[in-house]
Parts: C-alpha cells; sequence; structure tokens
C-alpha cells in the first residue's frame, strides 16, 4: 500500500511540474497577436481623418475624426450592416436618416444610426462642426 501512495505522490508531482511546464511555453491571451491597445490624437488637418480601420488594427470597429465647415455635408451614405454612432465635440448640426424625422444636436452630444440606415450629417451652425465616428458590427438579435 506505502508503495501506491508513494506512486500516486510521485504522479501527482510528476503531472504538477508538465502542466507548469506546458503553460509557460504557451502564450497568454494578453500575448496573442491581434489588435492592441493605443492613444492617438485628435488633430486633423482635413475634413475627415481616420482614428480606427477595422482589422488588424482592431476586431471590426472603425472611427474617424470628422471636421465640417458651416453648411457642410459628408453625403448621403449607409454603414451597411454595421451600427454607427456620432460623439459630438464642438458645434451643431443634424443627423439626416432616410425615412426618419432630423435629428438635431449641440455640442457635447451624442447620435445613433443604426444599421443599414441611410443617412447624411449636416453643418447647421456658424461655426465649424467637429465629431467622432464609430462604426462597428453590429451584434445579432
Amino acid at each position: 500500500m506505502k508503495w501506491i501512495a508513494t506512486k500516486r505522490g510521485l504522479f501527482s508531482r510528476i503531472s504538477s511540474c508538465c502542466l507548469l511546464v506546458f503553460s509557460l511555453g504557451s502564450p497568454l491571451v494578453s500575448q496573442a497577436p491581434g489588435p492592441k491597445p493605443f492613444a492617438r490624437s485628435l488633430e486633423c488637418p482635413g475634413g475627415d481623418c481616420p482614428l480606427l480601420q477595422g482589422a488588424p488594427q482592431t476586431a471590426g470597429m472603425r472611427s474617424g475624426f470628422v471636421r465640417l465647415k458651416p453648411g457642410a455635408t459628408v453625403g448621403w451614405h449607409t454603414t451597411g450592416q454595421n451600427e454607427e454612432s456620432l460623439v459630438i465635440l464642438r458645434g451643431q448640426g443634424e443627423a439626416l436618416i432616410d425615412g426618419q424625422e432630423r435629428q438635431s444636436f449641440a455640442a457635447p452630444a451624442f447620435a445613433y444610426i443604426p444599421p443599414n440606415t441611410r443617412h447624411n450629417v449636416s453643418n447647421t451652425g456658424k461655426d465649424t462642426l467637429e465629431y467622432v465616428y464609430v462604426v462597428a458590427p453590429a451584434g445579432k438579435r
């Protein structure tokens, strides 16, 4: 019986040792290749400056900084299966959404645009409109 107890103890020690060696050789989730965290300035010399451009930089999210002069629009577009949010930093404007009422906003503000929605953003103020858009894949319901 003493041999069986010693054999179990030895097996337990070997198993623990092997588990430790194999786990040290395996990359941790945070070390796996893929999107990496970062920070960047919102300085933008043009009218539309990408911040996030999707994979491999992100897991699917895109983002950008937009600066619109008074009276200007970004133009009618859709983000397809993606949803979009706007974080209004400066100025005032409207989110024009096909078949819906205009969504007026003034900074600081937030606007949401559902997937498969044709839309436009216009600057209705006297000053430059600045906002950050975030486009991400819509989750399944």
